[in-house]
C-alpha cells in the first residue's frame, strides 16, 4: 500500500544538535584531505580520524556498529561502499572514498567524499565528477514537502549521459538520535518514493553511488561487509547530511576547504 508517512521533524533546539554534529563530522573530511597522499594506509587514515573524534570528546558511530571493525568505511577504486580499512597503501592514480559518521552529544553528523590520490585517469575523474554533480543536483531539486522521489530523478538525469550505473543495492536514510532511520532515501526512481514528503523538520542524507560500468554489486563473502563493482569498474560518491527548513534543504555537512558546489575536479 502506497501512502505519505509522516517521518520525524526536528524542533529548532534538535536542529541545532544536528547542526553542531554535522558541523564536526565536515572537518573530519578536511582533516583526512591533508592525509590523502601516495604512501599512506587505509588504517592510518582510519586511526587519524578515531584519535581527533576521541581527542574532541565525541564517538564514531561505525565503529562496531552491526559488528563493523573499523571508525571509517574506505571504499577504494573497485569497492563501492563499506570498505575496512587495512594495510593497503594508497598509490598515485588512486581514488578512494572516505564515509565517517560522528556522535556528538548524542546526535549523528555524517557524509562522505571521494578523494583523489595524485593525478587520476580520465575515468576515475569522470566518475568522481559525476557523483559530485549528481548530489549536487539531487539536493538542488529539493523544496520543503517535495516528494522524495525527486533525488532519484536527478541523480539518474545526471547520470544518464555518461553511461554510469546508479547502484540501488544502497540508499541514503534519515538521521538524527538514530544513526539510521527513516525515510528510506533512494538515489533512482522507485514508486513509494513518489508518495513520501521531505517536510521541514526532516533530516536524512543524500549519497548517490556512481559506477562506471554496471550498477549490480556484489559483497565480499570473506568479510561480509567489502561491496564491490560486479564488473571491476571504478565507482565514486558523495555524501551530505541535509535538513529540510521551512525555506529548503540546509546542508549540515559542508566542509571549510572540500568541494563546493561547482567544484571542476
Amino acid at each position: 500500500m502506497l501512502f505519505h508517512k509522516r517521518f520525524i521533524r526536528l524542533r529548532e533546539a534538535e536542529r541545532e544538535h544536528m547542526r553542531a554534529a554535522g558541523r564536526f563530522n565536515a572537518r573530519l573530511m578536511d582533516l583526512v584531505r591533508e592525509n590523502a597522499v601516495p604512501g599512506v594506509t587505509t588504517r592510518e587514515l582510519d586511526r587519524l580520524v578515531y584519535e581527533y573524534t576521541l581527542d574532541h570528546g565525541h564517538l564514531p558511530a561505525q565503529l562496531g556498529y552491526q559488528g563493523f571493525p573499523a571508525c571509517t568505511c574506505i571504499s577504494v577504486n573497485d569497492v563501492v561502499c563499506h570498505g575496512i580499512p587495512g594495510d593497503y597503501i594508497l598509490k598515485e592514480g588512486d581514488i578512494f572514498n572516505l564515509d565517517a559518521t560522528t556522535v556528538v552529544d548524542g546526535w549523528h553528523g555524517d557524509s562522505s567524499e571521494t578523494f583523489l590520490v595524485g593525478r587520476v585517469s580520465p575515468m576515475a575523474q569522470l566518475v568522481t565528477q559525476a557523483a559530485f554533480d549528481a548530489m549536487w543536483a539531487a539536493i538542488e531539486s529539493l523544496t520543503p514537502g517535495c516528494p522524495i522521489a525527486n533525488i532519484g530523478k536527478a541523480v539518474v538525469a545526471t547520470a544518464r549521459p555518461y553511461g554510469f550505473g546508479v547502484v540501488r543495492d544502497y540508499v541514503g536514510h534519515g538521521v538524527g538520535r538514530n544513526f539510521h532511520q527513516e525515510p528510506s532515501i533512494p538515489h533512482f526512481p522507485q514508486r513509494q518514493a513518489r508518495f513520501e514528503k521531505l517536510d521541514p523538520g526532516v533530516c536524512f542524507t543524500v549519497e548517490p553511488m556512481l559506477n562506471t560500468g554496471s550498477r549490480i554489486t556484489v559483497t565480499d563473502k570473506r568479510d561480509g561487509w567489502t561491496v564491490r563493482t560486479k564488473d571491476g569498474g571504478l565507482s565514486a560518491q558523495f555524501e551530505h547530511t541535509v535538513l529540510m527548513t521551512e525555506d529548503g534543504p540546509e546542508i549540515l555537512t559542508t566542509t571549510e576547504h572540500g568541494p563546493q558546489r561547482g567544484r571542476q575536479f
